[in-house]
């Protein structure tokens, strides 16, 4: 049998993580910057938002999220929760961007309401 990378409940956490904070630890982290368009206006669901994102190597994305829907406009990609959207961004896999957002999991599910 398999040994697996990571627990259940540190991957549901994971999972649970707004985008806007898994994008807040991306740019806390100095991975990259992002900022909220003020006049977009959602066509579809109300909810959606559009942020532009950009990496200090100078390259940008123009992405809508909608609850932990995600699509990055420019590439036509898109998926759901942190994960995805890391590994995107970062063109990194699975295990690399899970490590990336359950550092310090610990810490913070000890604050975390049950």
């Amino acid at each position: 049998m398999a040994r697996r990378s990571f627990d259940d409940e540190t991957l549901a956490w994971v999972r649970e993580i707004p985008l806007l904070e898994v994008l807040d630890r991306l740019r806390d982290d100095g991975k990259l910057f992002w900022r909220r368009d003020p006049e977009f206006v959602p066509e579809k669901d109300q909810r959606t938002i559009r942020l532009f994102l950009s990496s200090p190597s100078g390259f940008s994305w123009e992405v809508l999220v909608t609850g932990f829907k995600w699509f990055d406009v420019r590439a036509g990609k898109g998926g759901g929760a942190g994960i995805d959207l890391v590994m995107h961004l970062l063109d990194v896999d699975f295990v690399v961007a899970v490590k990336l957002l359950s550092t310090g999991a610990g810490q913070r599910r000890l604050g975390r309401p049950r």
